[in-house]
C-alpha cells in the first residue's frame, strides 16, 4: 500500500509540474510580441545541426583541456610502468612520454593529430596547470626534506654535497665559454648563459635519489644516511643558487640583482623566524587534539600560495616559494604525512605529467640534425657525468669513504630527473636557452638519470655480499629457517602462526624471519619509518602471543617479486611462506573488463612475450606476483589460502602420486612440533602399490601411531573437511582442482599449497 501511495504521489508531481511548465512556455510566447525576437533559421538538417554542435563542443577550450589531460595521464602512466618494469625510475618513462607526444615523434609523423590535440592556442592553459603541478610538487619536496639530518650528520656529507655542486658548476661554465657564440640566443649576456649552464650541471634530483635509496634498501644503512644528507644539502644549496641566478638574469647585471637577492634574504628570514614558529604552534595543537579542521588546512595551503606568489613577485620564481613553504612545515610526522598524502597523488599522477608533455612539446630533437650537434650533446653529457659522478665520488673517497661507497654516492648524486627539467624550463622561459641547447640538456637529464640504476648494479655486481641483503644472524646460521613474506599487514598473523606450528618444539633450533615488502609508490619519504612500524605491528603482537622470536626485514621496492626471490635464495631458507594474492579486478563485470584491458597493455606481459617468457609459469592458476616468485625461487615455498587459520591440530594431506610424497615431510614436522593429527588421502589410488609411499608411511606410523590416519575417498564427507584446521596439497593438485572446478575448493579449511 505504501509503494502504491509513493507511486501515485510521484506521477502526480511529475504530471502537475509538466503541465505547469507547458502552460508557462505557451503563454510566455505571447510576451514576445513587440520585442523583435530573432529566431535563427538554418537550412541544414536536424542531424547536421547536432553534428555541428558536437564539433563545436569538442573544440571548446575546457573539452580540449580535458582530452589533453586524459591522453597525457594515460601515456605517462603507460611509459612510466614500462620503465619501472625494466628497473628504471618511472620519471624517465614519463619524460619520454612527453617527448613522444611532442614534435619529436607524434608531431613529426602525425602532424594533423598533434595540431588537433595540442593546438598552439591551448598551450597556455596546459602551461599554467603544469606550473601548478610543479608548485605542489616542490611543496612536497620541501616537506620530505628533514633539516635535522643536516644538523646531526657528519660534516663530511656537507663537504661532498658542496663539492658535487661547485665542480660541475665550474665545468659547466667552462663548457659555456666554448659553446656561447654558437648556441647562446642573440642578446643574452655570457654571464647569464654561463650561470644557467653551470646550475643545470649541478642539480641532483633529490626525490628520485631518495626513492632509489628506499628501493635498494639503503635507507637504514650508514651509506644511505650519507647520501640522503648529501642530496638534502645539495637540494637546498642548488635552489638558493638558482634563485640568485634567476635574480641576476632578470636584473640584467650583478649589481642590480643585489636588490632582488636582498629582498629574497628578507623573505627567507621572515619565513624562518616569523611564519615557521606560527605553523609549528598549529602543528603542536593538531598533535594534541588528534583532529584537523578545514580552516587549518586552508591556513597551510594559503601559506604555500602566498609564499609562491611572493617569490614570483620578488623575481626568484614561484617554485622557490613552494619549496620554502614545504621546508618550514611543522616537524610533526603526522602533520607532514597528512599534507603529503593530500597533495602528492594529485600533483604526481595528474598535474606533473602535464609538465613532462609541455617540456616534450618544447623539445625538438629533430633540430639535432647533424653529427656536430650530436657531438656537442655528447660533450654536455660527458661534462655532466664527470662533474657530478666523478666529482662526488673523488670527494667522498678523499673524506674517508671506501671506493665502493664513494662510487655509489657518485652514481646517486648524478641523478637529475625532473629537477633538471624544472631548471631547463626556467632557463627557456627566461630566453637564456635556445631550442637546440634545450633539447641537448633534456637528453643529458635523461641519460644521467637512466644510467643511475645500471651504474649501481655494476658497482654491486663486483662488491655486493649476502650481508647487504640479509641480517648476519640469518646467513651464518645452520638452524631450520622459515621466511614468511607479506604486503598487507592483515596477512601476517596467520602466516606467523603457521610458521610457529612447524617449529614450536624446536624453537631454539629454528629462525623465523618476517619480510614486509611494499611497492615504493605506496610510500612517501618522510614517513617510511611509520610505515614500517605500522606494517610490523601485527607481527610483533602475534609473536608476543606465541612467545616466538622473529627477525624483521622491511623493504620498499619497485620490484617486489624480485626482492622476495633474492632474499629467499640468498638466505637459503628451508621454507618460505606467503599468502595467495587476489586480483583487484575480480568480482564485477566492469572489473573483468578492466582486468582484461590491463592484461592487454600490461608492460610485464609485453616484455615477457617479447623475451619468450610468457609461458615460464602458467598465470592462470596464480596471480602474476605469486607465479613469478614460484618460478624463480630455489627453495621450498608454501602458499597459504587463509580462512582464518589459528592452528594445525588437525591436518588433511591430499596426495595424487609419488611426486606429492614430499608433503609427508611437512606433515611429519607438524606432528612433531604441534602434535597434529594428520589424515592422508590417496585420491587417485596410485599409491597403493608404491613401495616408496608404504616405506615412508610405515616410518611415520611406527613413530606416531596415534597421529596418522588413512582416508578413503568414497568415505570423505563434508563433515570430515569441516573438522580440519589445515589442508596441504601440492601445486599440481591445486591446478587439477582449479581446472576441474572441484567443489573441494569451497569445502576446504585453510589451504597450504606446497612447492618442493
Amino acid at each position: 500500500m505504501k509503494n502504491f501511495k509513493n507511486s501515485l504521489f510521484y506521477f502526480g508531481i511529475i504530471g502537475v509540474t509538466s503541465l505547469s511548465m507547458y502552460w508557462t512556455v505557451q503563454n510566455g510566447k505571447l510576451l514576445e510580441q513587440g520585442r523583435n525576437v530573432v529566431v535563427l533559421e538554418s537550412n541544414e538538417s536536424y542531424f547536421q545541426e547536432f553534428i555541428n554542435t558536437l564539433i563545436h563542443n569538442l573544440n571548446h577550450p575546457l573539452a580540449l583541456l580535458l582530452a589533453q589531460i586524459v591522453t597525457i595521464v594515460f601515456i605517462a602512466r603507460l611509459f612510466g610502468a614500462l620503465f619501472k618494469k625494466i628497473g628504471q625510475p618511472s620519471v624517465i618513462g614519463e619524460i619520454l612520454a612527453g617527448i613522444f607526444l611532442g614534435p619529436s615523434l607524434i608531431g613529426s609523423y602525425f602532424p594533423e593529430f598533434s595540431a588537433i590535440l595540442f593546438p598552439e592556442s591551448s598551450l597556455g592553459n596546459l602551461q599554467f596547470l603544469s606550473q601548478l603541478g610543479l608548485i605542489l610538487f616542490m611543496f612536497v619536496v620541501g616537506m620530505e626534506l628533514d633539516l635535522k639530518i643536516l644538523q646531526n650528520k657528519a660534516k663530511e656529507a656537507v663537504v661532498i654535497s658542496h663539492a658535487s655542486i661547485v665542480i660541475p658548476f665550474t665545468l659547466g661554465m667552462i663548457l659555456a665559454y666554448f659553446i656561447y657564440t654558437e648556441f647562446a640566443p642573440a642578446g643574452v649576456e655570457f654571464l647569464s648563459f654561463a650561470l644557467f649552464i653551470g646550475i643545470a650541471m649541478s642539480i641532483t634530483a633529490f626525490p628520485v635519489l631518495a626513492r632509489i635509496v628506499q628501493e635498494r634498501g639503503l635507507h637504514k644503512t650508514k651509506l644511505g644516511a650519507m647520501v640522503i644528507t648529501c642530496a638534502a644539502a645539495d637540494d637546498i644549496t642548488a635552489w638558493c643558487i638558482l634563485a640568485a641566478v634567476i635574480a641576476i638574469v632578470k636584473a640584467g647585471s650583478f649589481v642590480s640583482s643585489l636588490y632582488i637577492i636582498g629582498l629574497a634574504v628578507v623573505y627567507v628570514l621572515l619565513m624562518l623566524k616569523l611564519v615557521r614558529p606560527f605553523l609549528k604552534r598549529i602543528g603542536e595543537l593538531y598533535d594534541n587534539s588528534g583532529t584537523i579542521t578545514k580552516p587549518v588546512v586552508a591556513i597551510f595551503f594559503l601559506t604555500l600560495l602566498i609564499s609562491s606568489y611572493l617569490t614570483e613577485i620578488i623575481g626568484i620564481h614561484a617554485l622557490f616559494g613552494a619549496f620554502m613553504a614545504g621546508v618550514i612545515m611543522p616537524d610533526s610526522i603526522r602533520f607532514r604525512n597528512l599534507f603529503i598524502e593530500k597533495v602528492e597523488d594529485v600533483s604526481q599522477v595528474m598535474l606533473l605529467p602535464l609538465f613532462f608533455v609541455f617540456t616534450g612539446l618544447r623539445t625538438q630533437i629533430g633540430l639535432l640534425n647533424d653529427i656536430y650537434l650530436w657531438q656537442i650533446c655528447g660533450y654536455i653529457v660527458l661534462v655532466a657525468v664527470v662533474g657530478k659522478f666523478v666529482g662526488s665520488a673523488l670527494t667522498a673517497r678523499y673524506v674517508g669513504q671506501n671506493w665502493k661507497d664513494s662510487l655509489t654516492i657518485g652514481a646517486l648524486m648524478n641523478t637529475r630527473g625532473l629537477m633538471e627539467l624544472v631548471v631547463l624550463n626556467i632557463g627557456y622561459d627566461l630566453g637564456v636557452l635556445k631550442p637546440e641547447i634545450f633539447a641537448m640538456m633534456v637528453i643529458m637529464a635523461l641519460a644521467t638519470t637512466f644510467m643511475t640504476g645500471p651504474a649501481l648494479d655494476l658497482i654491486n655486481f663486483f662488491s655486493k655480499s649476502k650481508e647487504e641483503i640479509l641480517p648476519i644472524e640469518i646467513i651464518k646460521n645452520n638452524k631450520f629457517k622459515i621466511l614468511f613474506s607479506f604486503q598487507s599487514a592483515d596477512e601476517s598473523p596467520s602466516l606467523l602462526r603457521l610458521a610457529n606450528e612447524f617449529i614450536k618444539k624446536v624453537n631454539n633450533k629454528a629462525i623465523v624471519t618476517a619480510m614486509h615488502v611494499l611497492p615504493s609508490s605506496e610510500l612517501n619519504l618522510y614517513n617510511i619509518e611509520e610505515y614500517e612500524k605500522e606494517g610490523l605491528k601485527a607481527v610483533q603482537q602475534t609473536a608476543e602471543d606465541l612467545n616466538q622470536e622473529v627477525i624483521s626485514i622491511f623493504k620498499s621496492s619497485l620490484e617486489v617479486e624480485n626482492d622476495i626471490v633474492e632474499v629467499s635464495n640468498k638466505g637459503d631458507f628451508d621454507l618460505v611462506l606467503m599468502s595467495l594474492s587476489q586480483s583487484i579486478f575480480e568480482g564485477t563485470f566492469l572489473g573483468k573488463v578492466l582486468g582484461f584491458t590491463t592484461q592487454i597493455i600490461s608492460p610485464e606481459s609485453l616484455i615477457n612475450k617479447f623475451t619468450g617468457k610468457e609461458k615460464l609459469f602458467d598465470h592462470g592458476h596464480f596471480d602474476e606476483r605469486t607465479a613469478m616468485i614460484l618460478s624463480k625461487t630455489e627453495v621450498p615455498v608454501g602458499i597459504l589460502v587463509d580462512k582464518n587459520f589459528q592452528n594445525a591440530k588437525r591436518v588433511f594431506v591430499l596426495l595424487l602420486d609419488e611426486s606429492d610424497l614430499f608433503l609427508l615431510k611437512y606433515a611429519t614436522q607438524l606432528i612433531e612440533n604441534s602434535g597434529a593429527t594428520v589424515t592422508l588421502l590417496d585420491k587417485a589410488g596410485h599409491l597403493k602399490g608404491s613401495s616408496v609411499f608404504n616405506e615412508q608411511l610405515d616410518k611415520i606410523t611406527k613413530k606416531y601411531p596415534k597421529n596418522i590416519k588413512i582416508a578413503v575417498e568414497r568415505k570423505i564427507e563434508k563433515a570430515l573437511l569441516d573438522e580440519q584446521d589445515l589442508m596441504i596439497i601440492s601445486i599440481e593438485t591445486w591446478k587439477m582442482l582449479l581446472d576441474k572446478q572441484s567443489s573441494w575448493l569451497n569445502r576446504t579449511p585453510s589451504l597450504l599449497i606446497m612447492k618442493p
